[in-house]
């Protein structure tokens, strides 16, 4: 793979700053949103008054902790536009949730919050290994979800050239990698698997493209995935995060020469990590749940939004600000089989250490009388479709997971492409519990 190390210059200041510096402009700009959030948010107003705190009792960042939290379900109650802090009009964009689990959360930006969230995108870009001149193949999907034009702004941002095709036309989208030779692609990690599946049915070697680099992101995925990409493709592999609530893509960001964990851009958004039972922030190298301040937004300042994203806090390697781990789950993606917490990465894991198995899956909830069951719904290779060796390779699978997760679950071996596919987030999990 080719080295994209940064070259000396490519770095902003802040990127190197000292511990005190970023903690100073932390403070700083932390003063500001509490107060802009208190004065113009009724929401936020009514939220301080009913914990008893105000702005002016922030006189340490430590103090941020007695501030409450924001959940998803504040934005739902205030749909559409009652958590913003600004006039409706000052709204340069407004995204949105698909809305599939109840009312949308509802996202706005002024022009300002465009350009803030182009600079965050375009420095994990350039982290990454992206450089200015770049064709940028962006795969994310376009919309109302922040993906697709989170990611598009940032590229622009940069000065790469961007190829803006968005999801889905798998083959399409390996007919333009090849004719128009991208070095960046910006895309699921799960669709990516798709395009690698497409150029093995076009009988394309995908170690020969142009692609430098992927940037990965909107769900949770593996080393193990990572390692895979990389080994097909021939390229690096490195991990994108953010989520719309906080600002969309470019939360934070795994560098290239390091992918050691994400550096958060501590400039704009300060990281907590907390219990997740109790709320109690957790010291730095602890697991527990993500939690994000905004420190530089407009329309929609977030305070301490609770992600359901486990990680924990670590400190720059590569970058001065702190990183976080890989997420390796959400509390709320987190399902329980007899009394044993298990996550779809997990599960992700075990099956790419069987050779016989294709990386697509999708787990299936289902209740036999009083107790709840799993089936791990998985395809075959191609070369790999044979009855014995799919038995064996269901077997092998399950005798993975018993051990390295401690539950046993069903596996059902599939054709390939018998699991569903999707152009966007994989759907890993089907409840059918209730159902029947």
């Amino acid at each position: 793979m080719e080295d994209l190390s940064p070259h000396p210059g490519d770095l902003e200041p802040i990127e190197m700053a000292s511990r005190d510096e970023i903690s100073a402009l932390q403070l700083k700009r932390l003063k500001t949103t509490l107060a802009h959030a208190y004065q113009n948010s009724p929401h936020y107003r009514a939220r301080f008054d009913e914990a008893g705190v105000h702005p002016d009792d922030l006189k340490t960042l430590s103090d941020l902790s007695k501030f409450p939290f924001t959940v998803k379900k504040d934005l739902r109650d205030t749909y559409p536009f009652g958590m913003f802090a600004v006039p409706r009009e000052k709204l340069a964009r407004i995204h949105a949730s698909s809305g599939t689990t109840g009312k949308p959360t509802v996202v706005g930006y002024t022009r300002n919050d465009i350009d803030t969230w182009a600079t965050v995108v375009a420095r994990s870009i350039r982290a990454a290994g992206g450089r200015p001149g770049d064709i940028c193949h962006i795969a994310y999907g376009y919309g109302l979800f922040t993906g697709g034009l989170g990611a598009h702004y940032g590229a622009e941002k940069l000065g790469c050239t961007v190829v803006p095709i968005s999801g889905g036309m798998t083959e399409r989208q390996v007919t333009l990698i090849q004719d128009f030779k991208p070095r960046i692609i910006m895309v699921t990690p799960s669709y990516m698997l798709s395009i690698l599946d497409e150029y093995r049915k076009l009988g394309i070697d995908p170690r020969s493209t142009s692609l430098a680099v992927g940037i990965f992101g909107a769900e949770p995925w593996t080393n193990a995935m990572r390692l895979e990409i990389e080994r097909d493709f021939d390229m690096h592999a490195v991990d994108i995060y953010g989520l719309s609530e906080v600002i969309g893509p470019g939360v934070a960001n795994e560098c290239v020469e390091t992918k050691d964990g994400l550096h958060v851009w501590e400039d704009h958004f300060y990281p907590e990590v907390v219990d997740p039972e109790t709320g109690e922030v957790l010291p730095d190298g602890e697991m527990g749940e993500l939690v994000f301040t905004s420190l530089t937004k407009e329309a929609l300042p977030i305070i301490r939004y609770r992600t359901r994203d486990l990680t924990r806090l670590l400190p720059g390697t590569a970058r001065a600000m702190r990183r976080i781990e890989k997420i390796t789950g959400r509390s709320d993606d987190m399902m329980i089989l007899r009394g044993v917490n298990v996550f779809p990465t997990q599960i992700e894991e075990q099956i790419l250490k069987c050779s016989g198995l294709a990386p697509h899956f999708q787990i299936e909830l289902t209740r036999n009388g009083r107790m709840d069951d799993m089936i791990v719904h998985v395809e075959a290779m191609p070369n790999a479709t044979n009855s014995d060796v799919r038995a064996h390779s269901a077997k092998e699978l399950a005798h993975h997971i018993k051990s390295v997760v401690g539950v046993s679950m069903k596996v059902k071996v599939g054709d390939p492409d018998s699991v569903e596919r999707s152009a966007g987030k994989a759907k890993r999990v089907v409840d059918n519990r209730l159902k029947g």
